[in-house]
């Protein structure tokens, strides 16, 4: 068995892993490489492999830096089958014309900047047409259900506790030299995350690829987390003001929510005397499908979540009576009217695009709002100047003075920590032949591969891209 180490290799996105057997080769995941405009474009269209010799391929779960590649490389010639849990595959519908749509557009914006100085336009990477049709290649797939994907190569996908439907990825081989047992661990979820089950226990494998997101570092407590944002509405919703949450649609948005909701329900929110209630509004026609996958899929949720539902006499955890699921443009954009106290969770989660840059646009320059950033910002972006409290920042290309608040409760992460990810891998320290870290920039990748050899694993390897070795 050979690994080829495509993306997600010295940083965070584009995740893309090559395995090759003798009579197989795999693709582990296919996501978007995110970055700069004219970098992100020239490595995401051409794509660094021979498609014609594919077989199929294992995607660990839905996020774009996972799956958002996937319409590109049909659009190749790929006609071969994608293998994804069931709650993957109904995320995936939601999200990959949603990502087509985005490509459209950018592109649109970039060719009228292109036609003024002369220039050449641009194709969309895909379109929706091109993602709608990548959904025909899609085959759901139980958790713990062993599946030939070829001959003498097994598949088996254990929950990640990641978001709904993720999976680390075992794989099976039949080889030369006896069988292998490859385990991608995708992305690993915290303990205790709402909704989700927590991340199944590592299995007994001869060799490991561990994502390192946050290897060099830990998060708060998630009961901290959840104190924290209703201490935050409350002292909002005392001075007449608006809570403004750029959040990621899929996972992020349903935790918030979940919070809220549990929130209300114990009577913390809106404290004694402060407002009748306060409206919470899901601004992003992708979060509001992105939900109905969610209540389609109960067998994703942990036991805390279905009690939750089980005593509620009225509401779901998703669908509350004080919540509003907003799906049109003007709905949009009466939000922007309608009277204090409120709170608006929007996309995109790094305000870089969509509803929330409009949100952000009427609120951030009022003393009495606040900004409330739930997860990692990436450099350049505006929610990164916004959790850096910049004092002034620029929407659509105008400067607006950041007079409002700004909160960042980084505990919201739907990645396991340093500590966690350790502890994960612990019990197989002497039994995995080979680990290789990944999914990580290259600080927290090396700190991770540190931490591993000190639980004693013998043989641990932070690869560069294009690496290939063989197990």
């Amino acid at each position: 068995m050979q690994i080829t180490f495509l993306g997600g290799v010295g940083t965070v996105t584009g995740s893309m892993y090559l395995v090759r057997t003798n009579r197989t080769n795999l693709l582990l995941d296919c996501g978007l490489y995110q970055g700069k405009r004219d970098e992100s474009y020239r490595r995401n269209r051409k794509l660094p492999f021979d498609v014609r010799r594919l077989d199929a391929v294992v995607l660990s779960h839905a996020h774009i830096d996972h799956s958002g590649n996937l319409p590109n490389l049909v659009k190749s010639g790929f006609a071969g089958p994608i293998y994804a849990t069931h709650a993957t595959r109904d995320l995936c519908g939601a999200m990959l014309p949603d990502s087509g749509r985005i490509h459209e557009y950018d592109v649109r914006y970039v060719n009228k900047q292109r036609a003024k100085k002369g220039q050449s336009p641009m194709e969309p990477l895909y379109t929706e047409e091109d993602a709608l049709s990548s959904l025909h290649n899609f085959i759901g797939v139980g958790y713990d259900r062993p599946i030939e994907v070829a001959r003498g190569l097994r598949v088996t996908f254990l929950d990640a506790g990641h978001i709904l439907g993720s999976a680390m990825v075992l794989l099976e081989s039949e080889t030369d030299h006896g069988p292998v047992r490859l385990l991608f661990s995708g992305d690993l979820g915290q303990p205790d995350l709402p909704v989700v089950r927590d991340p199944t226990p590592m299995p007994e494998v001869d060799a490991l690829m561990i994502e390192s997101t946050y290897g060099d570092r830990q998060h708060p407590p998630l009961v901290s987390i959840k104190d924290e944002l209703g201490a935050i509405v409350n002292t909002v919703a005392e001075r007449g003001g608006r809570i403004i949450i750029p959040a990621f649609a899929v996972g992020r948005t349903q935790e918030i929510v979940y919070h809220l909701h549990e929130l209300t329900l114990e009577g913390r929110i809106p404290a004694a005397g402060c407002c009748r209630e306060i409206p919470i509004y899901v601004d992003s026609p992708l979060a509001v499908n992105v939900t109905e996958v969610f209540r389609m899929h109960p067998e994703c949720y942990d036991r805390e979540t279905r009690e939750l539902i089980a005593e509620s006499t009225s509401d779901d955890p998703f669908g509350f009576h004080r919540l509003r699921y907003v799906r049109s443009v003007e709905e949009s954009k009466a939000i922007n009217t309608a009277p204090n106290p409120l709170i608006v969770i929007s996309a995109s989660g790094m305000a870089e695009a969509g509803r929330v840059q409009h949100h952000l646009l009427h609120a951030i320059e009022d003393p009495r709002n606040a900004v409330l950033i739930v997860g990692w910002q990436a450099p350049y972006t505006l929610g990164r100047r916004i959790a850096e409290r910049e004092p002034e920042v620029r929407i659509f290309g105008e400067p607006y003075a950041l007079r409002a608040e700004v909160h960042t409760l980084y505990g919201y992460s739907a990645h396991a920590d340093r500590q966690q990810l350790l502890d994960w891998a612990a019990p197989r320290a002497e039994s995995v032949r080979s680990a290789f870290v990944v999914h990580g920039d290259p600080e927290p990748a090396q700190a991770l591969a540190s931490g591993l050899e000190g639980l004693g694993y013998r043989h641990t390897v932070v690869p560069a891209p294009g690496d290939q070795v063989n197990l």
